[in-house]
């Protein structure tokens, strides 16, 4: 999984520490949610049933291939 340095130092903080690769992973390969941004960032919502029932948001670059942030979206709506 290919990650941007600010995720990797956002990733340390004690509320992302549980997060799990394999949850990213499925969120980029099935989000429930796919929104691109006006500067062709990429967001990905998929639950998390694992982590009782949340919604992760994944932001990746434009390539999509690239996470830039991870975290579990308390304000998501499916």
């Amino acid at each position: 999984m290919k990650t941007t340095r600010y995720f990797q130092l956002t990733r340390t903080r004690p509320d992302r520490l549980t997060i799990a690769d394999a949850w990213i992973e499925r969120a980029m390969a099935h989000p429930e949610k796919r929104v691109v941004q006006s500067d062709g960032r990429i967001r990905c919502w998929a639950r998390v049933p694992e982590a009782d029932g949340r919604y992760l948001r994944v932001v990746l670059l434009s390539d999509a291939e690239t996470v830039h942030n991870a975290f579990f979206d308390r304000g998501f709506v499916p």
